[in-house]
């Protein structure tokens, strides 16, 4: 028997849902079949929303012969047999999956076939095509969002799966509620579920128990290794970083979920030194404890630890003056911004009358002495810019205040110097 997901696929328009924008009466796909002028089109949005059902009706409903590309595993030598197929067709239809991860290679082979109209490309995607797909295909398609779908929408495709069954089957209102919550709004997931209960249950009656015995784990949507996996720990570290402890809590729950600790690990110490920084350096150490007992406690108890850190990162002042000031460093070395390490402090340093002697600062009193430290290209140049964030920093600032006055200082004397010299 087939699965009930591929016996379910719509195979026109009428059957889709939440899309009516591009499938609907006035929808702008359905559209263009009916006036027979279909263009190159990208659809994107969350998993399992619709994308490659409507890329098959369009294909079924306009009577086009259609080749299927996945970008992520299909290499250029099955691209070029679908173009050598293609070329001897009226008309031919490319439905490119994960369009986002297209080689070059394979983008400049294709492209001139999308462009004398040898083929229609189709593209999916669930990330943004305007970030993330090559400007030479964006500008040959149109791009149309897919909505995310609703519990409405999710209910009429349980109501639809009820009409496969070959026995009537009551299902209680929260068991509904439970079904397409768990499928975290993702058809394909919802059916699959429902199809797990119906079948193999030998139950008449749903309730929300049965549901919950036989979906024991939600679908949260993230893989770790796909885009939305990255996107959940982006949520993560923004939420951090805007002190939204609940939010914060919310995405470290999906990426426990996701069971990749190592990814997750090595995000929360990245976001200790990135967004939390001097407002509070000892929260960097803090976090790699964290981390290291949420690794050997494993999975689900490595909730405990992590939750505890996130909390305290979210609760935290936040500074990204380090941050700052590293970036705008290497910003001057990659622009070639430098010059040559002032000569008193070289590794190989030995005294030479005639240059600068090094002086070390532990002999002067605040164990500080002005001396030239940068090169003289920058030696003026100011990368760190303090903030109020904590007391912490704070001190920090007044430290940094203190060591400008003494070179300030220090410089008049020299300038003094130098003006009676020249007297």
């Amino acid at each position: 028997m087939k699965p009930l997901a591929y016996l379910m696929r719509p195979h026109h328009f009428d059957d889709i849902v939440g899309q009516d924008h591009l499938v609907g009466e006035k929808g702008i796909i359905r559209k263009m079949i009916l006036t027979n002028h279909l263009f190159s089109f990208i659809l994107y949005g969350n998993p399992g929303c619709g994308k490659t059902t409507i890329a098959l009706a369009t294909c079924e409903m306009s009577n086009i012969k259609s080749f299927k590309f996945n970008a992520s595993t299909d290499n250029k030598d099955i691209l070029k047999q679908i173009m050598n197929e293609a070329r001897f067709l009226d008309k031919a239809i490319i439905i490119v999956d994960e369009i986002h991860r297209m080689k070059k290679d394979i983008q400049d082979y294709l492209l001139p076939f999308v462009e004398d109209g040898t083929i229609l490309l189709i593209g999916l995607t669930t990330v943004s095509p305007y970030h993330s797909v090559n400007p030479a295909i964006r500008s040959r398609c149109h791009i149309y969002k897919l909505n995310d779908l609703t519990y409405e929408d999710l209910l009429k495709v349980v109501k639809r799966a009820e009409t496969y069954l070959d026995h009537p089957l009551k299902i209680d209102e929260e068991a509904y509620h439970y079904i397409i919550n768990t499928a975290n709004f993702e058809i394909r997931t919802l059916i699959n579920n429902f199809e797990t209960i119906a079948f193999t249950s030998n139950q008449n009656h749903i309730t929300l128990e049965l549901a919950k015995s036989y979906i024991q784990r939600p679908n949260i949507s993230i893989d770790a290794n796909g885009d939305s996996y990255f996107d959940t720990l982006s949520g993560l570290q923004k939420s951090i970083r805007g002190s939204d402890v609940d939010a914060s809590l919310h995405y470290l729950a999906k990426l426990i979920l996701a069971d990749d600790l190592t990814s997750l690990a090595r995000r929360l110490l990245a976001i200790a030194y990135e967004d939390i920084g001097l407002a509070n350096p000892t929260i960097g150490p803090r976090v790699k404890a964290a981390v290291d007992a949420a690794r050997e406690l494993g999975n689900p108890e490595a909730m405990l630890p992590l939750s505890v850190i996130v909390i305290e990162m979210a609760l935290s002042p936040k500074s990204n003056s380090a941050y700052l000031a590293i970036h705008s460093a290497l910003d001057d070395i990659h622009n070639g911004k430098s010059g040559t390490l002032p000569i008193h402090l070289k590794n190989n340093y030995s005294f030479d009358p005639t240059q600068n002697a090094y002086l070390y600062p532990h002999d002067y009193p605040n164990a500080w002495v002005y001396q030239q430290y940068l090169p003289d290209a920058i030696q003026n140049r100011k990368y760190y810019h303090p903030k109020n964030s904590s007391k912490m920093e704070i001190g920090l600032k007044e430290r940094y205040e203190l060591i400008e006055k003494y070179k300030e200082i220090a410089i008049n004397e020299i300038k003094n110097k130098q003006k009676n010299h020249n007297l």
